[in-house]
């Protein structure tokens, strides 16, 4: 059987190998020319180099996506960064180490040994988090993230320096509009699990050659085959009780693993139903909020003391930088020497990242302005750490619909539609995730398992009716 998948994104790569594990032929179509969707490299003309466009993080709970690269015969241990959770302010006033204990003391000794809180604010993140787990990680419906911390007697101070970057971190939604629930399904992963889940793992290398890039090339043996036509956008779809068509071309089944407004576009030009168009609605109500991702190029590596540090954002003076990368924090001593020794805009040793989620305020200036500010509050909060490199060369990306803001009560779609042969996938469907890259996999998983079931049943079905 030929199935077609719709999109190269991580949703969309991971359904075509899990399909193809299953034993069908999958083309993809992919409009762009990179692989990765929202997670992808793409070239800066004006840093003449190969940059992500925007930077990613992945935890030690994403036990999907390193499944998948396994399955894709993958090192993950060389690709990725891989280091206990450390939240540090670039001004040292806050810090905050996970260190080698097993769970739960591993979490329990990094509150209590934080610098930056009181005795008491640390007991009382303790708390609220014992007590989010002896309740099973459920929340009262319909609270925000904010109206839970307050709830559980969480200081501004704490929510200011601990909470609220956890929480633009996962969810990328404010805390005064955040789903609780969602949040503690974050925790439940991270936090709640082992040791190593709350890891935090940096790519070493840009996000389309994490694994996206060797899609093309998993071949795990039989007669299917897998290919990815990239360039090509979906422009018609249609449907029958046999057959699903793409700008003509027939396939057994389609997983359309776009964004939901792409996926939106796609599916209503099918046949109208009523349960087809209460499908339509729920991919209708999304909301979106931007990243943006500044990345400059520096004259020389820094050496910052970590790979990621925290800012503190002052939207006012705009200065909206809130994570701070460092790519030489993540070479070997060598690939330094070697990068000092050549022209430094060309290596990615010289280039930091600033992370601005929920980018809509920066979007409302002009950007000469916003990275002038940024540089500012870089030269500012970092004194400690020695001077900052002059800067040669910079990109900002914005990304304006990275992520659906994930809202108390929001209702998302599954994988399966109304109509035949036809299923979904992407971080926005009801992963149980929030719009992050381990969502985006498992959706595409559980779209492909949807396929095998319904189209096994099918097959089942024929041979019964031919007996």
């Amino acid at each position: 059987m030929n199935i077609a998948v719709v999109g190269a994104g991580w949703a969309g790569l991971s359904a075509a190998v899990r399909l193809r594990q299953k034993g069908y032929s999958v083309v993809v179509f992919e409009a762009s020319r990179a692989l990765g969707g929202r997670a992808r490299h793409v070239h800066s003309r004006t840093l003449n180099s190969r940059i992500d466009n925007g930077q990613h993080i992945l935890l030690g709970a994403y036990s999907e996506t390193l499944a998948l690269m396994t399955t894709l015969g993958l090192d993950s241990a060389a690709l990725l960064h891989r280091a206990p959770l450390s939240l540090e302010s670039t001004d040292g006033s806050f810090a905050l180490h996970v260190g080698s204990l097993p769970a739960p003391l591993h979490l329990i000794s990094a509150i209590m040994t934080a610098r930056g809180l009181s005795i008491v604010e640390r007991i009382r993140i303790i708390t609220l988090t014992r007590s989010l787990q002896r309740r099973n990680w459920k929340v009262k419906a319909g609270l925000t993230v904010s109206q839970w911390l307050h709830q559980g007697g969480q200081s501004a101070q704490v929510i200011c320096r601990f909470w609220e970057p956890l929480c633009l971190a996962a969810l990328n939604t404010p805390v005064q509009d955040a789903c609780a629930q969602l949040f503690a399904r974050v925790l439940q992963d991270s936090l709640g699990g082992s040791k190593e889940a709350c890891d935090v793992l940096i790519p070493r290398v840009d996000l389309s050659q994490l694994w996206p890039e060797h899609v093309e090339h998993y071949a795990p043996g039989g007669p299917a085959s897998l290919s990815v036509r990239r360039g090509k956008a979906v422009r018609h779809l249609a449907a029958t009780s046999t057959q699903v068509e793409l700008d003509g071309m027939g396939f057994d089944a389609v997983v359309v693993a776009a964004n939901a407004p792409s996926a939106h576009r796609l599916l209503q030009q099918l046949a109208p139903t009523q349960s087809g168009d209460l499908y339509l609605e729920s991919l209708a109500r999304f909301t979106y909020i931007p990243i943006a991702t500044l990345t400059l190029q520096l004259e020389r590596p820094w050496h910052l003391p970590a790979p990621m540090l925290l800012l503190t954002d002052k939207p006012e003076q705009l200065q909206f930088g809130q994570w701070l990368f460092d790519r030489s924090s993540l070479m070997t001593a060598s690939e330094l020497q070697q990068a000092e020794l050549t022209d430094h805009q060309d290596y990615a040793a010289c280039q930091i990242n600033i992370v601005i989620s929920d980018a809509r305020s920066m979007m409302r200036h002009p950007l000469g302005d916003v990275v002038a500010a940024i540089t500012a509050q870089l030269q500012q909060q970092t004194r400690r750490l020695g001077p900052m490199p002059a800067v040669v060369g910079h990109e900002v990306i914005v990304e304006k619909r990275a992520t659906f803001a994930a809202l108390p009560g929001l209702k998302r779609p599954s994988n399966d539609t109304p109509w035949p042969r036809i299923w979904v996938a992407g971080d926005w469907t009801d992963t149980g995730y929030p719009a992050v890259l381990e969502g985006a996999v498992r959706s595409g998983r559980n779209a492909a398992n949807a396929v095998q079931r319904a189209l096994s049943s099918s097959s089942l079905r024929n041979v019964v009716r031919s007996i």
